[in-house]
């Protein structure tokens, strides 16, 4: 039986403050490149959106090695997307006691790391999952837990 595995993990920057159509300039250059491509790519490329970026990238390979013990040299960005987010409004005082509106864009970038080293179908053995037993026995101890005996709150004087 052919079981589906985990080769992709992400990371996700929630409300960075910038606008999303300065950080998909970044994100297109980078997307289908390798780990250590990208890496260099963001590190030169002089806009502002690069570091978040760079944060996010290094992130996810992060997150790929602990969760699925890949090497960095095999990593790929398969998917990497720029969504808009909440606008922060504020308020500036002008001239003759009057309020100019100034609105902040925030964005959320997610970045997917994909293994390429890794198989995406595994064979497992069925049989062996139909023998194994479905449940387990668990043993909870019940403790009488008694209050005012209990150097607890009632001790207090």
């Amino acid at each position: 039986m052919l079981e589906k595995r985990k080769t992709q993990v992400y990371a996700l920057g929630q409300h960075i403050s910038m606008s999303a159509h300065k950080a998909r300039r970044v994100i297109d250059q980078i997307r289908g490149r390798s780990y250590e491509e990208t890496l260099m790519i963001l590190e030169l490329m002089p806009y502002r959106a690069c570091y978040p970026i760079f944060k996010l990238v290094y992130s996810a390979a992060a997150n790929a090695s602990y969760n699925l013990d890949s090497n960095e040299a095999n990593l790929i960005i398969s998917k990497a997307e720029v969504n808009e987010g909440t606008t922060v409004k504020k308020f500036k005082p002008r001239a003759r006691g009057r309020s100019y509106p100034i609105k902040r864009p925030t964005c959320h970038i997610s970045i997917v790391v994909k293994d390429i080293s890794l198989d995406e179908y595994v064979e497992r053995d069925y049989l062996a999952w139909l023998k194994k037993p479905k449940w387990k026995k668990k043993y909870t101890d019940m403790m009488y837990h008694d209050m005012y005996s209990s150097e607890g709150v009632w001790d207090k004087k």
